[in-house]
């Protein structure tokens, strides 16, 4: 049996600024039909700036839908048309007034594969130099540093639960390792 659902039918629901709502009719492997509720988002990024010291620059805010202050790394999302690296470099100057001398890619991110086509670049940036943030005028965070060995310790006790903010600390700890060992350094 081949695992692909074909769409028969879509139907826009909500059409709003980040997201759109669509209820799609389909056919299932089986031949059998039914539907899927499928949230539209224009894709986003993520990048985990480290310091030299891995000290990585975190930002906290308030998220509305858990009605709490969440510590992440900055992110934001595209703009139409907008190349993910220049959106990772913008996104990071405003939320945390860094500007980055290397900034590497390190892969996609599929937040909720259940209901949402939400893609998100993750990358990390090194070499930083620090400016003034300038977070757009509904955007409220607290800029602070944490050593990178704390956010591993804190993803594995449960206590930072944004989803990308758990992936890029645990790659950011592979790559800085793998880094370290390049050029002959023990942490």
């Amino acid at each position: 049996m081949e695992l692909f659902e074909k769409k028969l039918n879509s139907k826009q629901i909500f059409d709003g600024y980040v997201i759109k709502l669509f209820v799609d009719d389909i056919e299932l492997p089986n031949g059998q039909k039914s539907f899927r509720e499928v949230v539209r988002h224009p894709g986003a990024v993520c990048v985990i700036p480290v310091t030299d010291d891995e000290e990585v620059i975190m930002v906290k805010q308030f998220r509305y839908p858990f009605a709490r202050v969440l510590l992440e790394i900055p992110a934001g999302k595209l703009e139409p048309n907008e190349d993910p690296l220049d959106a990772a470099k913008r996104e990071l100057e405003e939320e945390s007034g860094v500007v980055a001398d290397r900034i590497d890619f390190m892969g996609e991110l599929y937040t909720t594969v259940a209901f949402t086509d939400e893609k998100i670049y993750t990358y990390i940036a090194t070499g930083l130099t620090f400016k003034d943030a300038h977070p757009d005028a509904d955007e409220f965070v607290e800029v602070e540093r944490v050593p990178l060995k704390t956010l591993v310790d804190m993803v594995m006790a449960g206590d930072i639960r944004d989803s990308k903010t758990q992936v890029a600390i645990l790659k950011a700890e592979k790559i800085m390792a793998e880094r370290r060992e390049q050029n002959g350094l023990k942490r």
